[in-house]
């Protein structure tokens, strides 16, 4: 789980979700939620392993978490802020 704010200074944290099932390709994907808000999921960002996923997301840069956000919130419907 990583805590981040966007560029209009609100929190959001960036952490997994798990999809349920005996199938373990891309079984981890990202989630994006907001301190005040519902989440946005990115299902196409994914991982096969909670290690690598942990990993990915511990090395994420500050301007990686905040294009993904502008991704999952765009696919939301949500208006996101321009860098």
């Amino acid at each position: 789980m990583r805590q981040f704010e966007d560029q209009e200074g609100r929190r959001w944290t960036a952490r997994l979700g798990e999809r349920p099932g005996n199938d373990y390709k891309g079984r981890y994907f990202l989630v994006m939620e907001p301190d005040d808000g519902a989440p946005a999921s990115l299902v196409d960002v994914r991982w096969n392993s909670r290690k690598a996923a942990d990993r990915a997301l511990g090395t994420m840069s500050l301007v990686e978490l905040r294009r993904r956000l502008r991704s999952a919130t765009g696919r939301a419907g949500s208006a996101t802020p321009a860098d």
